[in-house]
């Protein structure tokens, strides 16, 4: 399991002292704005950043970082990519990180045919999106109770889908 995982993308400075707009990757904005330190990663090595102050603006969170004082500092961090280390959270009985469910076997909860595996986790739609790799290339699987049955971090992830959703129907 990777130690810092993905939480937000620096899209633009704010304000003239260093500020910085996150677009948050998190569940909720309120969550990343949670965070006391997020992490930048450089050549594979994570440099720690001091969260100073966090405000949640529509679905993005402002955030002042120590020693990122001035709009010259924080310009040279749009576009990069903040990260939070995954010990930073305290996650309920049944709760996962998303980066947690890619390369799990997809698995027919009745059935136990594998479908594929999971490729991607796409969070820039209206709804979550699992990326399913399959024989027949990649297929998009909506993460709704409805075909998302249980997930077992060290196993499967068990779903119950319409016919042709994972696989080609025959004629």
């Amino acid at each position: 399991m990777l130690k810092y995982l993905e939480c937000g993308i620096i899209v633009n400075t704010h304000g003239i002292n260093g500020g910085v707009k996150v677009l948050s990757q998190c569940d909720t904005p309120d969550t990343l704005a949670s965070l006391e330190y997020v992490y930048i990663e450089q050549l594979g090595v994570y440099r720690e950043l001091e969260v100073l102050s966090a405000s949640v603006y529509k679905d993005t969170v402002i955030f002042t970082f120590k020693g990122i004082d001035s709009i010259d500092k924080a310009a040279r961090l749009k576009g990069k990519t903040l990260y939070a280390d995954r010990d930073d959270f305290e996650l309920e009985e049944g709760e996962y990180f998303l980066a947690d469910v890619i390369g799990l076997k997809v698995v027919d909860e009745e059935s136990g045919k594998v479908y594929g595996t999971v490729e991607n986790v796409n969070t820039n739609s209206a709804q979550l999106l699992y990326e399913i790799k399959t024989d027949k290339g990649i297929r998009l699987l909506p993460a709704v109770d409805a075909f998302i049955k249980r997930v077992v971090l060290s196993e499967a992830l068990y779903v119950s889908v319409v016919p042709g959703l994972l696989e080609d129907t025959e004629d």
